[in-house]
């Protein structure tokens, strides 16, 4: 099986888990198991070494550290196109490129628009910028070879890009209270990855290790500890000659990426989804803030990325995707629209209290839901393939 396909088939079936894990959150959530479910969220554990040594509740090591993995993981898959992949080449990169810059840029802006009253609100701009690639190939997949592969590969090396869009936005926008002598020691880590990859080590073993300690280091410097997951992936060496398969980026983007999937991020959905309804009112479905990101993600993505591919193909910048039709490719934007991972992930950097988490929660689900299902019921019903118009 190639790596897109595999790539692809794992996306699909987690996109499912995930869906049951929002689900289970939710039942957690509204049900006599609530006490039982935030008790676990908050329970403090801890790991030292001698005097240093670190504690957090459960559910800061799932954000701050298996969502690490996570990004491990979409670095990897970002190296590998960008080296060697879909996006190895301007021409290749160029079509899911720009749908992404699109598909990021017109969601801020809407949200924005509906946030400008409440200056308050705006930190969380970036939150309908992303897609759930999980989410999105599963409902594309339900579809089966009625969709262009053409198609697929380009929802994919969207959604990675928009990943790739997400990193920076994280690193740029949602950094705060910067301590020097932790990023110096990050930055000695990167340098030492840096001198595993140009003495070309293939091992494994001493990136992770490095990596650990570049997490460790970034954690305690204010800048998102996720992030030294993508910087790992950076420099583990990939072979653009030779057996790509047997390189050490594609070693551990193999072992991790099930454990991504099938756990990660359907225990991330389980911490971070579950919407009490209690927390919730008229006014919360009317709130401003989840009106800014229901429709920007509903709305915005779709807009940005139909725009962003129109006219790009009637400019002759690129050209639309192989034996796909107008219709199809308009059905794969709203499916854009499905941020729920990445967009819960930059809702709890935007707003790390829980003052306006009921409202980041339903935004999320509420557009990510409505385009899921709308995209799909067109994709369905309506799309027509290229060779019938």
């Amino acid at each position: 099986m190639s790596p897109i396909r595999r790539f692809l088939q794992l996306e699909s079936a987690g996109g499912i888990i995930l869906l049951m894990a929002a689900v289970l959150a939710f039942v957690c959530e509204n049900s006599a198991l609530s006490g039982l479910y935030q008790g676990f969220l908050s329970l403090p554990f801890g790991v030292s070494l001698g005097e240093a040594g670190l504690e957090k509740p459960i559910l800061l090591w799932i954000n701050d550290g298996l969502m690490a993995v996570f990004f491990l993981v979409v670095g990897s898959e970002i190296k590998r196109e960008l080296v060697a992949g879909e996006l190895s080449s301007p021409a290749q990169a160029a079509l899911p490129g720009i749908a992404a810059l699109g598909g990021m840029a017109v969601p801020a802006m809407i949200y924005v628009a509906i946030n400008w009253s409440a200056p308050e609100l705006l930190v969380g701009w970036a939150i309908p910028s992303a897609t759930d690639i999980a989410f999105a190939v599963a409902v594309l997949t339900l579809l089966g070879p009625r969709m262009p592969h053409s198609l697929k590969i380009f929802l994919l090396a969207l959604a990675i890009l928009d990943d790739l869009g997400a990193i920076v936005i994280i690193a740029i926008f949602y950094t705060s209270d910067l301590s020097l002598l932790a990023l110096g020691l990050a930055a000695l880590g990167i340098l030492g990855l840096f001198i595993l990859n140009r003495s070309g080590v293939r091992s494994v073993l001493p990136y992770i290790l490095i990596g650990i300690f570049v997490w460790a280091c970034v954690l305690k410097s204010g800048v998102h500890a996720t992030l030294a997951g993508v910087v790992t992936a950076m420099f583990l060496p990939y072979r653009v000659d030779g057996d790509r398969e047997q390189s050490a980026l594609r070693r551990v983007e193999n072992a991790l990426h099930p454990w991504v999937s099938y756990g990660i991020m359907p225990l991330f959905a389980f911490a971070n989804a579950g919407i009490d309804l209690r927390e919730l009112s008229l006014e919360s479905f009317t709130h401003t803030l989840t009106l800014g990101i229901a429709f920007g993600l509903f709305f915005g993505k779709q807009i940005g990325v139909m725009l962003a591919v129109a006219g790009g193909s009637a400019l002759g910048i690129f050209r639309r995707p192989s034996g796909a039709s107008w219709s199809q490719i308009y059905g794969v934007c709203i499916l854009t629209g499905i941020g729920f991972t990445m967009s819960l992930f930059i809702g709890t950097l935007a707003f790390p209290d829980t003052h306006n988490g009921a409202e980041v929660r339903l935004g999320v689900l509420t557009g990510s839901l409505g385009s899921a299902l709308v995209g799909y019921l067109i994709l369905r019903f309506l799309a027509r393939p290229l060779k019938n118009l």
